[in-house]
């Protein structure tokens, strides 16, 4: 248990709670940013130096539910076959030929305004709009969609030289005052051919470097400080896609921030860290807002310890590392061994294993007699919120552990592959 929730409990001091409370936030939020809003931070400062405790745990409560409830509408655009449709399988996490992927091939498979809602959350969605550069695109064909102020952002989609196309795109988004990221996809095959023709000059750095001044002093024309971001949708943990994801991430209001890391492929151990840092910052405003709210008496943390509603966290936990049944499945599936190898690497299989840790048990009892000893507060009750607390924070970091072993695997298989 954290120092500052400890004393917040023993000493029932929010005077403390209030000067400690933005410097100690600092240490809980990831590296892309936290849950809470800056006005929604100092609104709770606000009410605790009132003496309005209450209302700071509304707002803390108005704040997760405005995270977990987000919508995320994400306009991808560009020339067709530059693979727009590649890239948002990538950024759902499902493979190409899944079920509810978006059409991909070598003649145009886009052409209408397509939906494709994240498979884990409705409420972030990719709008796959259609290409240009084919006989049959309309002269100006994002006239409409531009303008459509339901898109928190897009991304410009290009796979060659920066052409007048693209320039005509980023410039209707310019006027429109919309945000948008420039992705130049395909560098693995641009790599690829430069290394066939060229054998003895070749460099890889060189050549990537050639590809983004192109771009970047083109959008240079059009916005200052143009970012450009090289990636291969066919290897998104190489080039610039783990960039990509953790500037979207930063760029993203904090309400909306929650919903897109979880929702993000782990593409590394970075990424998986992040997760970490959030899921645990949520479960830490919870307890809080709970020590507010049942100061005298001190209720149970999440409405006590129930056994069944604790395996159902786990297994929510689970889907946000992406280690749900289903991705397990295709995991496993993908690199053509038993889901059963899949489970192996993973420590919160064990369900009973985690809810029986005797470290934890004794900690949580040591804690408790404390408190109660200072407060007088009921130990039953103490015991049941630390038991929770300190048993969901033993879900979160070791589902992450097992995401981590788990990404090892599926490099190591597929370094093996390649041998």
């Amino acid at each position: 248990m954290d120092l500052l929730l400890l004393n917040f409990i023993l000493k029932n001091d929010f005077g403390q709670l209030t000067s400690e409370l933005p410097s100690f936030y600092k240490t809980l939020v990831s590296e892309v940013g936290g849950i809470l809003p800056q006005e929604s931070l100092k609104r709770i400062q606000t009410d605790f130096e009132k003496g309005q405790p209450i209302e700071a745990a509304e707002e803390i409560q108005r704040a997760l539910q405005s995270a977990e409830n987000a919508t995320l509408n994400v306009a991808v655009i560009g020339q067709s076959g530059s693979g727009k449709s590649s890239f948002i399988n990538v950024l759902r996490g499902i493979g190409h030929e899944q079920a509810g992927s978006a059409s991909v091939g070598v003649v145009p498979t886009t052409t209408k305004k397509t939906a494709y809602p994240h498979p884990k959350c409705p409420n972030m969605t990719f709008w796959d709009l259609p290409g240009t550069g084919t006989p049959e695109s309309n002269p100006d064909p994002y006239q409409e969609v531009v303008g459509d102020d339901n898109y928190d952002f897009f991304i410009i989609i290009s796979s060659s030289r920066f052409s007048a196309n693209d320039a005509f795109l980023a410039q209707k988004i310019q006027e429109k005052g919309k945000k948008f990221y420039f992705v130049r996809t395909k560098v693995d095959s641009d790599l690829y051919n430069e290394r066939k023709s060229k054998p003895r000059s070749f460099k890889k750095e060189t050549v990537l470097q050639q590809i983004r001044d192109n771009c970047l002093v083109n959008l240079s024309k059009i916005v200052s400080e143009p970012t450009v971001f090289l990636v291969s949708n066919f290897k998104p943990k190489k080039f610039d896609f783990p960039k990509l994801q953790e500037t979207l991430l930063q760029d993203l209001p904090a309400e909306k921030r929650y919903i897109a890391l979880l929702l993000c492929p782990n593409l590394s151990e970075s990424f998986i860290e992040m997760k970490r840092a959030m899921i645990k910052e949520k479960v830490w405003l919870k307890a809080v807002r709970a020590a507010i709210l049942a100061f005298i008496p001190l209720t149970p943390f999440f409405c006590g310890f129930n056994l069944s509603e604790q395996k159902q966290q786990l297994k929510h936990y689970q889907s946000d590392f992406g280690l749900d049944e289903e991705s397990v499945s295709q995991i496993a599936q993908n690199l053509g061994i038993s889901e059963q190898e899949i489970y192996s690497l993973m420590k919160s299989a064990d369900f009973n294993s985690l809810v029986k840790d005797d470290s934890i048990i004794a900690n949580v009892k040591k804690c408790a007699e404390f408190i109660c000893s200072v407060t007088g507060l009921p130990q039953s009750s103490i015991f049941q919120f630390y038991k929770v607390y300190s048993l969901h924070l033993k879900f979160i970091d070791t589902v992450a552990e097992d995401a981590k072993r788990v990404l090892a695997k599926i490099e190591e298989m597929k370094s093996d592959r390649k041998k």
